[in-house]
């Protein structure tokens, strides 16, 4: 079997000004130039999308959104639809992630709806799960996992799943300083990767690519790449400083191809 190809994925979050995003940007494709072993993607601030594109134009980093809005246009003040993705620039987009779940009321249903607007267009989504501290220290976690996985997937075909990737992260390790050890963050990628086989198939599943995230750095990133499930990252607070981002890139594929 064909060894899938890593991604490392910054998510900005709320930070970054217009120009900032443009330091930041060109620092880290100074850093990145011609990296080939391994998939770079950020996701800068809505703000800062098209500024970041004209920059990274011609690179080897791809761009993505933070989240996108389920219709394509609308009276829906303050949402960003699919076209208006691509439109900037865009080629990934994150959805679900933990803080859209506390802070926004997003949900499994509306993750699904999520994916399915994303796809089309041809934006990769990179659909976010995990379980809460208290659900892990009750042994809830593959079973939240596995809702959210059916409920988030519902309907979509091996063709489109294809096109998916997934981010597993732990809320209880988002921007604490916890990680998840490398033999619990496998056991869950084995879990999703097993779900995935039963629901589409052995090829379908070992095709799909599965990340972690949660307060990725380059200290644990070499480690967790060993992993036989673990993909890639999603990262946050790394990915605000382009030496320690493009240090994680270096050294995922330093890890990958070991």
């Amino acid at each position: 079997m064909a060894k899938r190809k890593p991604l490392i994925a910054g998510n900005w979050k709320m930070y970054k000004t217009g120009p900032q995003a443009a330091e930041l940007t060109s620092r880290l494709k100074s850093l990145v130039p011609d990296i080939m072993d391994v998939d770079v993607m950020v996701a800068p601030p809505f703000t800062a999308l098209e500024v970041v594109a004209g920059i990274l134009k011609g690179s080897v980093i791809h761009l993505g959104g933070q989240d996108l809005f389920w219709e394509v246009e609308g009276a829906y003040t303050g949402e960003i639809s699919a076209p208006m993705l691509e439109a900037a620039g865009c080629n990934y987009v994150i959805i679900g992630h933990s803080e859209r779940r506390q802070y926004f009321g997003e949900t499994n249903a509306t993750v699904n709806r999520k994916i399915q607007a994303a796809l089309p267009g041809g934006l990769i989504p990179v659909v976010c799960i995990g379980e809460s501290e208290a659900e892990r220290e009750s042994n809830e976690t593959f079973s939240v996992v596995q809702k959210q996985l059916e409920e988030g997937l519902e309907g979509i075909t091996s063709d489109e799943i294809q096109k998916v990737t997934v981010a597993y992260e732990p809320v209880w390790a988002i921007g604490t300083g916890k990680t998840a050890t490398t033999d619990q963050a496998q056991e869950v990628h084995q879990f999703i990767r097993g779900w995935m086989e039963t629901a589409y198939g052995n090829s379908v599943a070992n095709d799909v690519r599965i990340l972690y995230g949660g307060s990725v750095k380059p200290e644990n990133i070499g480690d967790l790449m060993t992993m036989a499930d673990i993909d890639g990252a999603l990262v946050g607070g790394a990915s605000l400083d382009a030496d320690s981002f493009a240090a994680i890139v270096r050294l995922s594929i330093n890890a990958a191809t070991d």
